[in-house]
């Protein structure tokens, strides 16, 4: 598993629904600027599914990440299966600065491991920005 964090100053419920809600995802949820996030869809719930749709800005390319909910702990923990089987958990720590935002993600195989975890981590560092802007 790859393992990438970030430490977000603002109480856990807010980075909670700003993780979790559709209208915000799509406001976070892709690495790059020539690059946003269209469409998302979540059923926040064990079996529920959720659907992103990541997108160049130029209408070149796109494509759904999607998977499906296998465990959501409020405040928490979100563990995930990836349609293509791979494995993701999203862990919520409180801290005294306000909160620890941890993934943990199966690799695929199509991309060098140093790849994905930059990939993941600019994404990451767009929520942090995001979360601490508003």
């Amino acid at each position: 598993m790859i393992t990438i964090h970030t430490d977000i100053a603002k109480p856990i419920q807010e980075v909670w629904d700003k993780w979790t809600q559709p209208t915000h995802i799509m406001n976070w949820n892709y690495a790059g600027d020539d690059w946003h996030c269209p469409a998302s869809e979540a059923d926040l719930q064990e079996g529920g599914r959720f659907t992103h749709t990541m997108a160049a800005r130029d209408g070149s390319f796109s494509f759904d990440f999607s998977g499906t909910y296998n465990v959501v702990k409020s405040l928490a923990e979100i563990r995930v299966i990836l349609d293509d089987q791979r494995g993701w958990i999203t862990t919520f720590e409180e801290t005294p600065q306000g909160t620890r935002v941890t993934e943990s993600f199966d690799p695929e195989s199509m991309n060098p491991e140093d790849m994905q975890r930059a990939g993941w981590q600019m994404i990451l560092d767009r929520f942090k920005g995001y979360v601490e802007a508003s």
